[in-house]
């Protein structure tokens, strides 16, 4: 998926983050993904390319040939985030595939794996070692949690209600949410509030303190803490890098 300038936040499996100057990822099958552009940001385009693992043939990337491509998209199962020249070589390569005939379309896609194989100018956003790859019966479930922190995340969030919205009870939930994200509820709902404050710090003037309200957080000294453990910086220190990158 190549997003071209704009900026969101990026929900790749069991990691969340924010990106505030257009993205280029790639994401393997049964990964959970959610997120990106938001309706009012400036992001002038969103282009994404889905594939079947086999569309090429079952084992086409066996060969010796797409090595480097084949042990990419093994890569992918944990999504990857793609940075400096890369994204904006292979970002306007993909929005030619829009225009391309499907000979073209299909030749020019295996460029640009190939060209992402190469490349040295990357991330792993399930960085910690977790792959969160589900089952296509969870995704529903899954993708029925997400929604509800989504929409819930600036109240408080109780056990007992997050697992009532997926008919199960709360020690069932509890152990089935460790097993599918590889951390708590409450860790991940207190991750998804703290890349919501950094999505507020880097585009609005606002002060630190309404912003650790506004992201859910009730007690300053713990969303300070919190921040910094998640980030490597304190609100303040962060708020600062990314006015430097984006000036």
């Amino acid at each position: 998926m190549y997003v071209n300038k704009g900026s969101g936040k990026r929900h790749i499996g069991n990691q969340l983050s924010y990106f505030n100057d257009g993205d280029l990822i790639l994401i393997g099958s049964n990964l959970p993904h959610f997120g990106f552009t938001e309706g009012f940001t400036s992001n002038k385009k969103e282009t994404i390319v889905q594939i079947n693992h086999d569309f090429l043939g079952e084992s086409f990337f066996d060969v010796p040939e797409m090595g480097k491509i084949s042990q990419l998209l093994g890569r992918s199962k944990l999504g990857i985030s793609f940075h400096g020249n890369t994204k904006s070589s292979v970002g306007d390569k993909i929005e030619q595939l829009y225009w391309d005939n499907d000979f073209d379309r299909v030749v020019n896609l295996l460029l640009i794996l190939g060209q992402l194989a190469e490349s040295q100018e990357y991330s792993i956003l399930n960085a910690e070692g977790y792959a969160l790859e589900i089952e296509t019966q969870d995704n529903t479930r899954i993708e029925s949690i997400y929604n509800f922190v989504r929409n819930n995340y600036k109240r408080h969030l109780a056990l007992e209600e997050i697992a009532d919205e997926v008919s199960m009870t709360v020690p069932s939930f509890c152990r089935y949410f460790k097993k599918i994200s590889g951390k708590t509820f409450t860790r991940f709902v207190n991750e998804y509030r703290l890349v919501h404050a950094s999505k507020l710090l880097a585009q609005m003037p606002t002060s630190i303190t309404e912003i650790c309200f506004e992201s859910g957080f009730s007690n300053f000294s713990h969303f300070n803490k919190l921040f910094k453990n998640f980030t490597g910086k304190s609100p303040s220190a962060y708020r600062n890098d990314v006015k430097k990158i984006l000036n």
